[in-house]
């Protein structure tokens, strides 16, 4: 893609970079992007604007910081993401949402593995085949139980911790308890 088409791709988006801007960044003169501009510029070149800030797969290593020495690009990139195991940069928020996002994953496929199993036994030709389907139900039934109530407990923590969770789909509204209605009992 030429300087000319990425400016008029970043015009059709409604936010106009000029030619020469980005000429101008391409060649280094112009060394400061607001973040603005980079989410532009990702969106006219079609790529997550991630891949514009660590260029994974086409250095062996960059500086992260102006003052520290080089690493993999895709080592900055867990870093400024959040993905990493370093202590120092753990955010607890970005820890419950990822876990939020991981058992609401498990929880709905429990819910349709149980369905489908469901279905199984009702259309199930012998005894065997129903009595394997059903022993299969139960235990994504179970599945979805403990998912549900990791998920409920998240979303205490996330509302403990002054965050709002995640909205979640129709299939798992019966995690949060009725509003007004919460008990002890509710939480456990």
């Amino acid at each position: 893609m030429s300087a000319q088409d990425l400016a008029d791709a970043c015009a059709e988006i409604g936010y106009p970079i000029p030619r020469n801007v980005i000429a101008n960044m391409e060649s280094g003169r112009r060394a400061v992007l607001s973040l603005v501009e980079v989410m532009v510029l990702a969106k006219a070149l079609r790529t997550p604007p991630i891949c514009l800030l660590y260029p994974i797969g086409y250095v062996d290593q960059f500086r992260q910081l102006p003052s520290q020495e080089g690493v993999s690009p895709w080592q900055g990139m867990a870093w400024f993401t959040g993905n990493t195991d370093d202590r120092d940069t753990k955010h607890s928020m970005l820890s419950r949402f990822r876990a939020h996002a991981r058992d609401q994953r498990v929880a709905l496929a429990a819910l349709e593995g149980e369905k489908r199993e469901r279905w199984n036994a009702e259309t199930s030709a012998t005894h065997a085949e129903r009595d394997e389907a059903q022993r299969a139900q139960a235990d994504y039934a179970e599945k979805a139980v403990l998912a549900k109530y990791r998920l409920r407990q998240l979303r205490i923590a996330i509302r403990e911790g002054g965050g709002t969770p995640p909205h979640l789909p129709t299939a798992l509204a019966d995690v949060d308890p009725p509003v007004g209605n919460t008990t002890e009992e509710d939480t456990l």
